[in-house]
């Protein structure tokens, strides 16, 4: 009947019977965080509990590195859940007579998992969580967010490589909640488990997620990165889920950054500096060492007295303190860096090496909801009047920029 035309609700009404998940077909990869969201009953726990097949399909296939889940026996079943599936609900199900490291350890101990290999297990475990030391008190000792935690560090002991998160933080308080997010993807990090989340809450969609499946009356309706999620809604029910977004929740740095074309080495001259910015227009600029790692960034004043003194090096006009940040950082985290100053702020990869500036018109730009969707290899020249110019661009200049929110 669905496939004929009917809806969701016409089918319901004719037959009595839901339709949970229509041709709801996707790819996870691995290491990536696969974000399904939706409003209540949309179907997303639905397809999260088929994955391990605490919901039967009536129709498809499930494919894990190859082997077809549905094919196997309860054994093997109960196998894939111990040993290489993981789920996560929204009240993780601690147990109150039992100890933080024996709540932590459980899902060892349910695999037997020998005593020694359980404790060190949980005690890695919940340093990851930060509750070092905590691991002989009882859960009602703890506070909600701390029992949340616990939750989570139960999920990473076991080592399973993937994890089914059913709106695990969904019960918390904002403030809590925000905090469990940030831990989590700080963990993520450094494991790299393949990661299933359902949510119903959008900024904790587009924050988490490496890509995002929007789901409506069993089906998904659009799939793709949280940045063409924003930019290229797939049709006006994806438009108005998105129209309230947060943007400096779900923004980061990487999508507002200018590329860095002119740079200060530690070793050149203040003379031979200050000509490259005046002949630039530049205010400030990023100060790297032989490798291009930042260092800090040096102000045009401040470079100018050094020349005029005859200084030969750099060293001291540079600040030291200069605020850089990484590529996923949000642009929430980077508003607070232009209240005092207006001061472009470093964009830096693992290495510290320098990638790129965010400057306050291109974070302005960033937080628009009216950005149009570029091209994502298309840059392109044009003069900038002066009262439209990026700090330190003089009117005339030739700058490259990226189409974000003209």
């Amino acid at each position: 009947m669905r496939r004929s035309g009917k809806s969701k609700a016409e089918v319901e009404r004719s037959t009595g019977a839901t339709i949970g998940a229509f041709d709801a077909s996707f790819d996870v990869n691995r290491g990536e965080i696969f974000v399904i969201i939706g409003l209540s009953g949309s179907g997303k726990s639905t397809i999260l509990r088929t994955i391990n097949r605490l919901n039967e399909p009536t129709e498809g296939t499930i494919h894990l590195d190859g082997e077809d889940v549905l094919a196997m026996s309860t054994k093997q079943l109960r196998q894939l859940r111990r040993k290489k599936i993981g789920m996560v609900f929204q009240q993780f199900g601690l147990l109150p007579n039992r100890t933080v490291q024996d709540n932590v350890t459980f899902g060892l101990e349910v695999q037997g998992v020998g005593a020694e290999k359980r404790r060190k297990a949980g005690q890695e475990a919940l340093g990851l969580v930060g509750l070092q030391g905590q691991g002989d008190k009882l859960i009602t000792e703890l506070s909600g967010g701390m029992q949340q935690r616990v939750g989570l560090a139960r999920a990473l002991a076991t080592e399973q490589e993937i994890l089914l998160m059913d709106e695990p933080f969904s019960a918390l308080d904002p403030l809590i909640r925000r905090d469990m997010q940030n831990l989590f993807l700080s963990i993520q990090g450094e494991v790299k488990r393949t990661v299933v989340f359902v949510t119903h809450d959008l900024d904790e969609a587009l924050t988490l997620g490496h890509r995002v499946a929007i789901m409506k009356d069993g089906e998904i309706v659009q799939l793709g990165t949280p940045e063409q999620i924003l930019r290229e809604p797939a049709n006006e029910y994806v438009e108005r889920f998105v129209e309230d977004v947060d943007y400096a929740k779900v923004r980061t740095a990487q999508t507002v950054m200018v590329p860095v074309n002119e740079v200060a080495y530690i070793n050149d001259g203040p003379t031979v500096v200050l000509r490259r910015m005046r002949q630039f227009g530049l205010d400030f600029i990023p100060v790297v060492d032989e490798e291009r790692r930042f260092l800090g960034t040096a102000e045009a004043e401040e470079v100018a007295r050094l020349a005029e003194r005859n200084e030969r090096e750099l060293g001291s006009s540079v600040d030291r303190e200069a605020a850089k940040v990484g590529r996923d950082t949000s642009l929430r985290e980077i508003l607070p860096l232009f209240v005092e100053r207006d001061v472009p702020v470093a964009v830096v990869d693992d290495e510290n090496r320098i990638e790129g500036v965010v400057y306050r018109g291109s974070l302005i730009a960033g937080l628009t909801t009216s950005q149009e969707s570029p091209d994502e290899s298309e840059s392109f020249d044009r003069e900038v009047p002066q009262e439209n110019a990026p700090n330190g661009a003089n009117s005339g200049d030739r700058v490259r920029v990226r189409r974000i929110g003209e």
